[in-house]
């Protein structure tokens, strides 16, 4: 047998490149609740119009139960509400009980298990879950609890809703009940349009504060804080608040909806139910969901690849790629990369132990820009015999 001859020409011999980091999706929504039908299959598969929606969990007429209790279709308008808002993509976790008893915490986690390991949700909520709080506010607090924890164990954002016909008091009590980094409240319920009946009817605002995340995501970023925005579809609140009301409800971190002259309804306010003021605001911790996710999913190439520094620079040079191009975009501060953020990957995050055992340690840290939630005049009086 002739011995083997190389194809003529020099053999290039290089080291691996990473692949640029791409932003995961921010927008996409998971609603759980009660609707009249379930699709057939069991995987998860998202819905991208109401008349996606009505085909697989049906319309917007009352759901009756066989004790013959009637409660509205909330999520069916909370999907109405969403894509007229600006979403574009929802997951729908059914939650149903054959008996018209309210929901438990166990049945909302259930529902909502097949949706963990969907990785492109970024924000969950339960519209009509809080439905007639004063009522039991110890059961429906420990529906949103579950939500808060499902939002926390798998990274996402969890909007809130009040209760019905809750006075402030009401609401800043259940506010008390709360303290989340991965969740958002919203007062008070809204009024639309039910095309079904040609009536009114009170929904909560989950379904348009979603849409409206999704609005300002797609429009300004992530990193914009979801706030000043229009309801679209809405028609009116299930009650106005006062200005003294408003800002106490705002210190007490409840986001109010409101009449604004001029511009109609609007979602005012952009805070977290964390007490921690590292967290206090919507857009800085959904920002910091975004570039977590972003940099994990956007170095999986890495896996397996020697664990050396022609690797820990690749990383490096990736996350610092991607960080620069957030910065240039508005969603961090300083007026330089320096400024704006830092990545560390070498030698000083991990230790031998950590080579030994196959892990990998990148530290990242972010500048954040936070809202300018309060635009102040100083005015003085000029008199005319002042002199320059």
């Amino acid at each position: 047998m002739p011995d083997y001859v190389p194809p003529d020409g020099p053999v290039a011999e290089g080291a691996f490149r990473y692949r640029p980091i791409e932003g995961v999706p921010t927008s996409t929504a998971a609603f759980v609740g009660a609707t009249h039908a379930a699709p057939t299959s069991p995987r998860p598969e998202p819905v991208t119009s109401v008349a996606d929606f009505e085909r697989r969990y049906g319309d917007g007429r009352d759901l009756v139960y066989a004790d013959g209790t009637r409660t509205p279709a909330f999520m069916w308008h909370a999907a109405r509400a969403f894509f007229a808002n600006g979403g574009r993509r929802l997951y729908v976790a059914r939650a149903w009980r054959d008996d018209g008893l309210p929901l438990t915490p166990e049945d909302l986690s259930a529902a909502l298990e097949p949706l963990d390991r969907v990785d492109e949700i970024a924000i969950v909520a339960a519209p009509g879950a809080t439905a007639g709080y004063e009522k039991d506010p110890k059961a429906a607090a420990a529906r949103v609890r579950t939500l808060l924890a499902h939002a926390a164990r798998v990274r996402r954002f969890a909007v809130i809703d009040s209760g019905d016909d809750q006075p402030p008091g009401g609401v800043e009590g259940m506010r008390a009940s709360f303290d989340s980094a991965y969740g958002a409240l919203y007062y008070p319920w809204v009024r639309m349009a039910d095309p079904t009946t040609g009536r009114e009817v009170v929904v909560p605002p989950s379904g348009f504060v979603c849409g409206v995340y999704a609005r300002v995501d797609s429009n300004r970023g992530v990193w914009k804080a979801p706030a000043n925005e229009a309801l679209v579809m809405a028609v009116g609140l299930e009650r106005d608040i006062p200005a003294t009301d408003l800002a106490r409800l705002t210190e007490a971190h409840v986001n109010c909806l409101r009449h604004v002259r001029g511009k109609g309804l609007l979602v005012w306010g952009a805070r977290t139910l964390s007490s921690d003021p590292e967290w206090k605001y919507v857009n800085v911790r959904r920002l910091l969901l975004f570039v977590e996710s972003s940099l994990s999913h956007g170095t999986n190439w890495a896996i397996f690849e020697p664990n050396g520094e022609p690797l820990w620079a690749s990383v490096r040079r990736a996350a610092e790629d991607f960080l620069v191009t957030q910065w240039r975009a508005g969603a961090l501060a300083g007026s330089r990369p320096d400024e704006a953020f830092f990545v560390r990957c070498d030698r000083t995050t991990m230790t031998q132990n950590d080579l030994d055992n196959g892990r990998l340690i990148c530290l990242v840290g972010v500048a954040p820009v936070r809202p300018a939630e309060f635009v102040i005049f100083r005015i003085g009086q000029w008199t005319l015999d002042r002199r320059s």
